[in-house]
């Protein structure tokens, strides 16, 4: 943490950031430019109607009702769970490091397990029993050379890292609510985790996980830990989404190799081509991780909400459409845009937050972002 060291949420400040980030359309990105632009997820959240008209919406965007999410905070209370900021102590440390940290993470259990050192193996669902052993050998070893280990709590593989560290300290990564625990096979691993580690999400409860938010679940197990293992994984494998993350983030990428026979070894050995990280046994991954915990981590977000931003004046029609004429399909980068449409950078910034809000703007890794099919 920085100097913000012990700095907490007031619950009025809690409840408007959960019920701005369960609005229509906020994303994690989205959220932190409307509390900076507007010094509060308060204000932001009475300006999403005309943000989003402005961007060209052809409904009213749909905010959060505060019944539901008190509701929501309630059912975290009543199942031992709480919703961490970004910014307070029991945020996981590496996570707030990320291109994109979620502002608010569903957690449960001994949170202390998610500040320590962390590495995150992943793996094939349809494992062999060899990728298995040695999922579980690997997860065994980190744990008792003093790191906590995080999956995902898939079937296979990821079920195997969670029982080799279930003793020493294992985090669980879910695409869903923190009540909607899947594949429901790994429920009592999943019960067993919540007392003994952490899981977390950050989707709202009672969200049951559909397919494209397992990437997402990725993202979160591979901005947790300092290096990423891919123990067992085919080549269009969603661990490979996991290692692709980790990369974009400057994490370490490692992989066993397997046999070129095996198709649930093809992945794996296709990363270590594109140079992951060969592990055999555990030292490979403990000799590489330890020089990195020896840098300081960088500063962090504060709590402290910003004054609203006010450099320049507000956008015109004119400014939009300038916007508008430069994106299209292709992501772009936002400096890029500046740069060519010589707008203000906060004009600029204005005016993807409106496309964002409207439903018009799709963003990426590295601060890109493109206009979704149909509004080209």
């Amino acid at each position: 943490m920085s100097a913000d060291e012990g700095a907490r949420l007031s619950d009025r400040q809690r409840l408007a950031w959960l019920q701005l980030l369960r609005s229509e359309n906020v994303g994690p990105v989205t959220f932190r430019q409307l509390v900076n632009h507007f010094g509060s997820a308060e204000t932001a959240l009475k300006m999403l109607p005309e943000l989003a008209a402005r961007g060209g919406a052809t409904r009213r965007i749909v905010i959060a009702s505060l019944t539901d999410v008190e509701r929501e905070l309630e059912e975290a209370r009543r199942l031992g769970a709480s919703f961490v900021a970004v910014g307070e102590p029991e945020y996981p440390p590496l996570m707030r490091r990320m291109d994109q940290p979620p502002p608010l993470l569903a957690m449960k259990g001994d949170l202390s397990v998610a500040l320590r050192p962390t590495i995150a193996l992943v793996g094939a669902r349809n494992a062999s029993l060899t990728g298995i052993k040695m999922a579980r050998q690997l997860a065994a070893e980190l744990g008792k050379a003093g790191f906590s280990v995080a999956s995902g709590l898939a079937r296979g593989i990821d079920a195997a890292v969670h029982q080799g560290s279930l003793d020493s300290g294992t985090i669980a990564a879910l695409a869903g609510g923190l009540d909607r625990p899947y594949p429901p096979e790994n429920l009592t691993l999943f019960e067993e985790i919540a007392e003994r580690g952490t899981v977390l999400s950050e989707m709202p409860f009672g969200w049951v996980p559909r397919a494209r938010d397992f990437p997402r679940r990725n993202r979160l197990v591979a901005g947790l830990a300092f290096g990423l293992v891919v123990v067992e994984a085919a080549k269009r494998s969603g661990s490979l989404i996991s290692a692709r993350l980790a990369g974009e983030m400057g994490r370490l990428v490692f992989a066993v190799p397997g046999s070129p026979y095996d198709p649930r070894a093809g992945g794996t050995n296709a990363l270590l081509k594109d140079g992951a990280i060969l592990v055999t046994e555990t030292d490979d991954i403990v000799s590489q991780i330890i020089p990195l915990l020896e840098k300081p981590l960088p500063r962090t977000e504060s709590l402290e909400e910003p004054s609203p931003v006010s450099a320049a004046p507000p956008p015109s029609d004119s400014d939009r459409d300038k916007i508008t004429q430069a994106l299209g399909p292709t992501p772009v980068l936002t400096d890029d845009i500046i740069r060519h449409t010589g707008l203000h950078p906060s004009q600029v910034l204005t005016i993807l937050l409106e496309l964002d809000l409207a439903g018009r703007l799709e963003r990426h890794s590295g601060s890109a972002v493109s206009l979704l099919p149909g509004n080209i």
